[in-house]
């Protein structure tokens, strides 16, 4: 799914894989993208007041840390939060306090990306970008755009706010491929992206998967989302591994915790039952997704998370031989 009706996702939360008890809050699928959308819609009115969306913040991080993850990336549309009177600014102001106290209470990493929407005027998702460059500091290192692709299936519209955000530093992913097939990801190519949410349907075509090597952009893949939207029948049917194993980048995630009722954990036992990933393939996702994550801004914090990774694989026996 990924799309921006969303309160909050996490993308590329990374943790040793270990196995448990998979479910989801969704009641298998549903028949188009846009009716999963809509589960979005009670989450989002709740978080309306910078109280709320803090709390909720915390809360996630929290929940993130719990299954053991080291670094998280939490993305979630400030526009969508303008209802009762915070103003952009508000909005972000808001997440990132509730990040920072997660963080603080944890002992994670944390960095937000702020998505942007398809289906939102160009000059508010460019006031996005130019709103959320002043809290590069404070763990705000990415752009996205996500929505309504069915219906807004051009991501050039938004040009300005990806000129915006790129000028500023901020990393550039772009939500594409949950429809329409990879003429979608060929057109999230155009925004120059280093990173695609979603994006699967590339398996169905030769000539992007050689084109995502070539431009060495990572497709960061939801599994069970992509099933909850009827994108695939199954977990099973899913390109994930097809992908991985044809060489082009990849990071597993989440997609949206609270409609799918998801952890990372679950989504790994998803990967290694369902897909027959190896411990190994999936570690090397993992380590793959820290070398691509928004840490631009803090490089040596990317190193120290590499070599803390790499001390761990070094001592577990189903990761000595990873590629």
């Amino acid at each position: 799914m990924g799309q921006a009706q969303f309160p909050m996702e996490t993308t590329a939360g990374f943790s040793p894989p270990t196995v448990t008890q998979f479910s989801v809050f969704l009641d298998n699928r549903v028949g188009k993208l846009h009716e999963l959308l809509r589960a979005f819609d009670l989450p989002i009115a709740i978080m309306q007041d910078a109280e709320s969306i803090t709390r909720i913040t915390h809360e996630l991080v929290e929940d993130v840390a719990s299954d053991g993850t080291r670094y998280a990336e939490i993305r979630w549309g400030p526009a969508l939060h303008l209802l009762r009177g915070l103003d952009l600014r508000e909005s972000i102001q808001a997440v990132v306090d509730g990040a920072r106290s997660g963080v603080a209470a944890t002992g994670i990493h944390i960095r937000l990306i702020a998505v942007a929407l398809r289906s939102h005027p160009p000059e508010l998702n460019l006031d996005v970008a130019r709103e959320a460059a002043p809290f590069i500091q404070d763990g705000l290192t990415g752009f996205d755009l996500a929505g309504q692709e069915a219906t807004f299936p051009d991501p050039l519209i938004h040009s300005d706010a990806f000129d915006a955000a790129r000028a500023a530093g901020l990393g550039i992913t772009v939500h594409a491929g949950e429809w329409g097939g990879p003429q979608q990801v060929w057109r999230a190519l155009l925004v120059g992206p280093s990173r695609i949410a979603h994006g699967s349907t590339a398996g169905d075509d030769p000539l992007l998967m050689d084109e995502l090597k070539a431009r060495s952009v990572t497709l960061d893949l939801c599994p069970t989302s992509n099933v909850q939207a009827n994108n695939y029948p199954s977990i099973a049917a899913h390109p994930l591994a097809r992908l991985a194993r044809a060489g082009v980048t990849v990071t597993l995630s989440t997609d949206d915790r609270t409609v799918s009722d998801l952890t990372l954990v679950r989504e790994y036992e998803n990967a290694s039952s369902e897909l027959g990933l190896s411990a190994a393939e999936l570690w090397a996702m993992n380590m793959h997704g820290l070398r691509v994550a928004f840490l631009q801004f803090d490089e040596s914090l990317r190193a120290r998370l590499i070599a803390e990774f790499e001390d761990f694989a070094a001592h577990e026996p189903l990761l000595t031989n990873r590629s």
